[in-house]
């Protein structure tokens, strides 16, 4: 695990630039630095040391320099695939996951990438071809900023805030991208709040040509719903799910350091324990977070899997107070991120870093195997869709709760958006600002939000409904959101976070279920909740999913509301010239009065005041 960045210029390398932008990568590698210049481009590494702690470090060549290799990730099979490249002649100084990617791309060109199993964002200077190959895993579970030099060079960089050292880097806000956070408390790729830079799309190549300072793009991996679904008896589909996901576990303990797990209480991460108990040859750590607020913790569900497999446990029990560390985790997530749940990730991480340099984590859970509630809601509107807006004047009547996700929450949301076509009523039912909110709150509209939605969405036409809403989710809110928040709170604290569900062979099998082996009514994982019933108590098989949220409601129309008018005060958004403060106030007023919940509205107003705060500084 890394933080990796790198200049191509037409002309020399800012040498100093590139030291500046490596030295805002550093948590994400305080084990070693390493540079390489080589000719129009310059390499630099951060190294978060996992496997082969003496020898690892970065860049790598191979044994002729024909090819250079900086990267931010794990290579699951980089074993199996060295003894093939052995095999044909190459020869190895280290046991790096790293330098086997520098042989594969010798070997295989840019199709290396395919037969890569794991977690990873790379970039190689091809000595031969004197070209820069940037590259991003098929989930986009790490991240890859770019963006093109006025000199026709490019730069690239693991975090935006890294990228925007580059030289000459232009620091003017992307007025769309703006928009789409408002939409969804986060920005779609390839969108950054910045115009000048781009993310590396999940499963996309980028080669800069050093001759004509060509760029290119293009997509190597799409994982997307089969058209042959899995028709076989449950009991068969469960037993092969849970040989898939205990392969995937075992692939990712593989360390030359401890591994912990994150262990919400939920199935995810319980089944997740429970596996990486039985796979390892020594009590595993886990760690969770609880809430002084009953109905948000779940520390007791965490215990109970805890105590099942003996595992060395942590907790942590978070109040109101944590939210003064709101500043540190907005420059942490060093770009615009909305999540309330960053904070509960944020304080995990800090205290598994205490203990272990990796962690297992159960995102990709719900996308691939049908968890979220919307999943639920998208069938129903089928059904009910015009019952429901009938029902909106009644629903919008009902008072504010301050609960989990309260009903008057879910049912607003429902009967607002039900009637709409399935893209327009899946996003209705997410959304944060609609379109009025978002032009009184940013003046002119900046463009379509849901471009991006409809491109994806497009892609999958004749398949399940369900299968669409998921692709939807775990080609944009999971990468862009979810993989994004714990990738910058665990690289905060020089902590290596891997995700097993996002395993090839795992999704492999649930890209091709049946929608009733996901969701059926108001059921939901169904398939999954199957297969991990011989492994975990029955409390946390059947309990309701309550997700990794924080009392924000609540929060913000106590102990929490100062610090909100504080931070969202009519001078403060004047001086950042980017929000409407009386847009903004109403939002605000609103929520403190009961009227309705707006937590997810202001926390993402406060988490994009307070970047904006971070970048001016």
């Amino acid at each position: 695990m890394c933080g990796i960045c790198g200049i191509a210029a037409t002309g020399a390398v800012d040498a100093g630039a590139l030291r500046a932008m490596s030295a805002a990568l550093a948590h994400r590698g305080p084990d070693a630095h390493g540079e390489a210049a080589l000719g129009p481009v310059a390499l630099d590494a951060r190294r978060l040391a996992i496997i082969d702690l003496e020898h690892g470090d970065q860049p790598i060549a191979t044994e002729d320099g024909a090819v250079t290799v900086v990267q931010n990730g794990e290579i699951y099979n980089h074993a199996a695939l060295r003894r093939v490249l052995e095999a044909r002649g190459h020869r190895f100084r280290t046991r790096c996951d790293t330098e086997v990617i520098g042989h594969l791309y010798e070997q295989d060109g840019l199709a290396a990438f395919e037969q890569l199993r794991g977690m990873f964002a790379i970039a190689l200077w091809d000595a031969r071809a004197r070209r820069l190959v940037l590259a991003r895993d098929r989930f986009g579970i790490k991240p890859l900023f770019h963006a093109r030099l006025r000199d026709g060079g490019l730069a690239f960089a693991s975090e935006l805030s890294a990228l925007a050292l580059a030289p000459g880097f232009p620091r003017e806000l992307d007025p769309v991208a703006l928009e789409a956070y408002l939409a969804f408390n986060s920005i779609p790729a390839p969108m950054t709040a910045y115009a000048a830079a781009r993310k590396l799309p999940a499963g996309h190549w980028l080669t800069w040509d050093a001759e004509d300072g060509r760029v290119e793009i293009a997509r190597w991996c799409r994982p997307r719903p089969v058209s042959m679904v899995r028709s076989e008896p449950g009991d068969v589909l469960a037993a092969e799910l849970r040989a898939r996901l205990r392969d995937s576990v075992r692939a990712h303990l593989v360390a030359d350091v401890p591994v912990g797990v994150l262990l919400s209480g939920g199935i995810d991460s319980s089944a997740l324990t429970a596996l990486a108990a039985q796979e390892s040859g020594q009590p595993v750590q886990t760690f969770s977070i609880g809430f002084r607020e009953r109905s948000f913790d779940e520390l007791e569900r965490a215990r109970l899997v805890a105590r099942s497999y003996g595992t060395d446990h942590h907790e942590l029990v978070v109040g109101p107070d944590a939210a003064e560390l709101l500043p540190v985790i907005a420059a942490a997530c060093d770009e615009p991120l909305g999540d309330s749940s960053a904070l509960p990730t944020y304080l995990v991480s800090r205290l598994a870093a205490g203990h272990v340099k990796v962690v297992l984590s159960g995102e990709g859970g719900d996308e691939l195997f049908g968890g979220y509630e919307t999943y639920a809601a998208g069938l129903l509107a089928a059904r009910f869709g015009r019952a429901a807006r009938a029902l909106s004047p009644v629903v919008e009547r009902l008072p504010s709760g301050n609960g989990r996700v309260p009903l008057d929450y879910k049912l607003k949301r429902f009967t607002r958006a039900a009637h709409l076509p399935p893209l327009e009523a899946h996003q209705g039912f997410k959304e944060i600002f609609g379109a009025e909110q978002r032009r009184a709150l940013l003046g002119a509209a900046g463009g379509d939000p849901l471009a991006a939605h409809r491109a994806r969405w497009a892609e999958t036409e004749g398949a399940a409904p369900l299968a669409r809403l998921q692709d939807l989710d775990l080609g944009i809110y999971l990468v862009d959101d979810l993989l994004l928040k714990t990738d910058r709170m665990s690289m905060a604290h020089s902590l290596e976070a891997r995700v097993p569900f996002l395993d090839a062979h795992v999704a492999e099998l649930a890209l091709a279920l049946r929608t009733r082996d996901k969701v059926r009514g108001l059921a939901k994982k169904r398939l999954l909740r199957r297969a991990v019933a011989p492994l975990l108590p029955r409390q946390v098989v059947h309990g309701r999913k309550r997700g990794f949220s924080i009392p924000a409601a609540a929060w913000l129309r106590g102990p929490l509301l100062p610090f909100a008018r504080e931070v969202l005060s009519p001078a403060r958004l004047r001086a950042q010239s980017v929000l409407d403060a009386t847009a903004a106030g109403q939002v605000l007023e609103r929520h403190a009065a009961g009227r309705e919940d707006m937590s997810r509205q202001l926390w993402g107003l406060m988490a994009l005041s307070l970047w904006l705060d971070g970048r001016r500084g």
